[in-house]
């Protein structure tokens, strides 16, 4: 449907006669009278019925007209909702409890005047194709260094590491090391370590592969992920399983589980957030985030940590 056609409808019902509708939409009588009449045929029913005084709405074009005023304001918001610096920011934080929905939580805490859009996207393949697309503006996510096989951004999408967050081990109150302040890396081989959320070809199993294979441990990703709430009751009433957990992700579980929440050291393995955008959006937003963003980086590349060969350096 013509949306100038309703638009002109709607204005000529509102002022009662063409002429003072031409006027206020800068065209000519003709003009008007042109696209009521394409918007009658499209419709197969008459919508003005001419008199003395002006333009008279008939009963269809009552019946017509509320519809039509819809379908200016559902025009106007798809406008608005891809026009930079009308629409919000959108960001993908890939979790609600994990680090990045904590940076974003941040980010709005001292920037409150900016509309802000959260989303969750599954993997790095999504979030790409949503970043092209115009869907999302940015997203957090681990990336690999340029040249690097199969963990390198395509040549349009920019990344910049902004927060290196330490793994801690999860264990329950009868696990061997529930007691101890810190674990060395190299003294959690032989222990089993249980990620049901672990899902092959994402770039968290992909970092989680070359920690397995440079310090020998045992990561199980068997049964189904039934979410974390699970995860902790497993992990409490199981003493052979532990589990990794960012050092920011947030958690509660029942005072009876006991959890330990215990530093990994030695080196102490950081899995590596990066802020990912379209080298091409105008969003103003976007450098705002950025800009925070930068302004206190946390923890990058620093001494005794580790991170895979294939991530990116800041």
């Amino acid at each position: 449907m013509d949306l100038e056609a309703v638009r002109t409808f709607v204005t000529a019902a509102d002022a009662g006669r063409f002429q003072e509708a031409a006027v206020e939409l800068a065209v000519t009588q003709q003009a008007v009278s042109k696209r009521i009449a394409a918007l009658e045929r499209d419709l197969g029913v008459r919508l003005f019925t001419r008199t003395p005084r002006g333009a008279e709405l008939t009963i269809d074009g009552q019946a017509f007209l509320p519809h039509a005023r819809d379908l200016l304001r559902v025009a106007e918001r798809a406008v608005a909702s891809v026009r930079p610096g009308r629409r919000p920011l959108r960001v993908d934080v890939i979790a609600s409890r994990v680090a990045p929905s904590g940076l974003m939580r941040g980010f709005h805490r001292a920037h409150p005047e900016t509309a802000l859009d959260v989303v969750m996207l599954f993997d790095i393949e999504g979030a790409v194709a949503a970043l092209r697309s115009g869907a999302i503006d940015a997203s957090f996510r681990a990336v690999g260094a340029p040249g690097a096989p199969g963990r390198a951004l395509p040549e349009d999408i920019e990344s910049v590491r902004v927060l290196d967050e330490p793994l801690q081990l999860l264990t329950g109150p009868a696990h061997a090391l529930a007691g101890a302040r810190s674990v060395p890396l190299a003294e959690l081989a032989g222990h089993r370590i249980w990620m049901p959320g672990l899902v092959p070809g994402t770039e968290w199993a992909a970092y989680y592969d070359d920690l397995v294979a440079e310090f020998g441990l045992t990561i199980e990703a068997t049964g189904p992920n039934f979410g974390s709430d699970a995860l902790l009751d497993t992990i409490a009433d199981t003493p052979a399983l532990a589990t990794f957990m960012g050092e920011q992700t947030r958690l509660v579980w029942p005072a009876g589980h006991g959890l330990r929440r215990i530093p990994v050291t030695d080196p102490t393995p950081v899995y590596p957030h990066s802020l990912l955008w379209h080298r091409d959006n105008p969003q103003p937003a976007l450098a705002t985030l950025r800009a925070h963003l930068a302004a206190a980086p946390a923890g990058l590349d620093a001494a005794g940590t580790w991170t895979p060969r294939w991530v990116a350096r800041r």
